[in-house]
């Protein structure tokens, strides 16, 4: 079977760390750690844009070489993804000499191919966005609007992408390929951006203006663009045009998820990525799909550091810990929709589904196996009711396993919470205290008692990738493995002689109230 690629947008060096990418690693994480519970193979690519204008400025007001500035933040991009427990196969550094080999092969290529030419061009030159702007982008009052930051006008030659050259292509395949982009009214905005298309990509900067990016290898006074560079990471770091790992790619390649925010969809990866990528000579069956995910706000606003409502991750972590924090973000929002996050309800799924749900269930379940069987629970058949409970289970985890696969997380979550709600029904069905005190109900206790270990197991195993530090303590507990999620899934027999682990809180009680001077935003 084909490795399972999964890719994030790489993060701007000279950006601070938000809710928006926390969510994002946070869900590439989750869908990569699911795949691996599906006994596949795994490539999670993620990294850092370390080149453009904006890291030029910076480190000369600091007076460093941009070098070095983008070392110091992307180590702190490098600290907090740990800190989340991101589990990363592969790191891009736009700045790494394998990544710059690559990118100038690509522009060689390009080159003799006829789709690169040199022109000059006169126009209005957004600084902060560092590309240049048309009259579509103005407002109604002929204004460029303040999300274009500092506009200035320029005229320069300039190396160019022949983008329209691409534009009855990129139609064509979106019409015969409506899961390129998910969710799929993300597909439809595409495809009405893709009609009002027009004119050619700039794809170099000047070095007079710009000298901090990877050089033109037909030109040296100009650098490439960006985006250009950057969003050839996703097939530099996967092993395309080095000689040692061709046939890593060639088994890699198409990406099965480039997971990326929808403020960049338009036109960056939609348009400009596919065209770059056809202009190399990638087939149609070679694009890869990309999960487009939505904004965050916060407590209903926006978040903006000139409001001061900004969410502080690390805060965050320290004030819920991690397990809250990752299963929150993955189970009150719907993947592509935007989201806003309320210390509320992260308070009330954390409390309602895991501390009383999950947790609670463990603690009683393993306190009534040391309790009822000390010497060790003996492994007997299963009654009826049992097996009907386990079959129920089951039938929940391939559903879990269908909406996973369709990157709902928050819909596989609710399998989870519906198993452990259907095993502590049955706990008060069978009522084990009362058997307990049956002689003639001995092996049905035992059967019992084996089944709400099978539950938890089977609740700890889809918990797994949203909070796998948590599942992994439960399943310790428990002294079982957890599930293989294979096609055919399989739950495991307990041993001939089980002894119950020790019953530790998993999930403990946080705070109850939430006072006005206990924010997630920093003073």
């Amino acid at each position: 079977m084909k490795p399972y690629f999964i890719s994030t947008a790489i993060d701007y060096t000279n950006a601070v760390p938000h809710i928006g990418h926390t969510y994002e690693k946070i869900l590439a994480d989750v869908l990569a750690r699911y795949q691996r519970l599906r006994d596949r193979e795994v490539f999670f690519l993620t990294g850092v844009d370390q080149h453009g204008q904006k890291v030029q400025q910076a480190a000369e007001k600091q007076g460093i070489s941009p070098q070095a500035f983008t070392n110091a933040l992307s180590q702190e991009f490098l600290n907090l993804w740990k800190e989340l427990g991101i589990s990363y196969d592969a790191w891009a550094s736009t700045t790494d000499p394998i990544h710059k080999s690559v990118v100038q092969k690509i522009l060689s290529h390009l080159l003799e191919k006829g789709w690169l030419y040199k022109a000059s061009y006169q126009g209005y030159y957004s600084v902060r966005q560092e590309q240049f702007l048309t009259d579509k982008e103005r407002g109604v009052d002929g204004a460029f609007g303040d999300q274009w930051g500092e506009v200035v006008f320029l005229e320069e030659e300039n190396w160019y992408f022949r983008l329209s050259k691409c534009h009855s292509w990129l139609l064509s395949f979106l019409e015969k390929t409506p899961n390129f982009v998910t969710p799929s009214f993300r597909q439809s905005e595409l495809k009405n951006a893709v009609l009002k298309m027009n004119g050619d990509l700039c794809i170099s900067r000047p070095k007079s203006r710009l000298s901090w990016g990877i050089e033109l290898p037909f030109d040296p006074e100009f650098v490439v663009y960006v985006w250009f560079d950057a969003l050839i990471n996703y097939i530099s770091f996967a092993g395309y045009l080095q000689e040692e790992s061709k046939n890593h790619f060639s088994t890699l390649w198409p990406c099965d998820a480039h997971l990326i925010g929808k403020d960049i969809l338009i036109p960056a990866h939609g348009i400009y990525w596919p065209c770059m990528l056809h202009a190399m000579g990638f087939s149609d069956d070679q694009m890869p799909h990309l999960l487009v995910h939505g904004f965050w706000t916060l407590n209903g606003e926006k978040i903006s550091k000139s409001t001061g409502n900004v969410f502080d991750v690390h805060q965050a972590i320290q004030r819920f810990g991690l397990a809250a924090l990752r299963y929150y973000l993955m189970r009150d929002v719907v993947m592509g929709r935007d989201a806003d996050f309320s210390e509320e309800r992260l308070l009330s799924r954390y409390h309602a589904e895991l501390s009383n749900g999950l947790g609670n269930l463990l603690n009683r379940s393993l306190g009534m196996v040391s309790r009822y069987r000390p010497e060790g629970l003996l492994r007997v058949s299963l009654t009826e009711e049992c097996t009907t409970l386990l079959e129920e289970h089951l039938n929940l985890v391939h559903r879990y396993c269908k909406e996973m696969d369709s990157s709902l997380v928050h819909a596989g979550l609710e399998t989870m919470v519906e198993i452990v709600t259907r095993t502590n029904v049955f706990i008060d069905t069978t009522a084990p205290w009362k058997l307990a005190k049956e002689p003639d109900q001995e092996s049905r206790l035992s059967a019992v008692l084996m089944t709400l270990l099978q539950s938890i197991r089977i609740a700890a195993t889809l918990i797994l990738p949203i909070t796998p530090d948590a599942g992994a303590k439960i399943l310790s507990q428990l002294a079982l493995e957890p599930l293989v999620l294979r096609d055919e899934i399989i739950i495991p027999e307990l041993p001939e002689k089980y002894f119950a682990g020790r019953a530790t809180p998993v999930f403990p009680r946080l705070l109850e109230e939430l006072s006005t001077d206990a924010t997630i935003s920093p003073k």
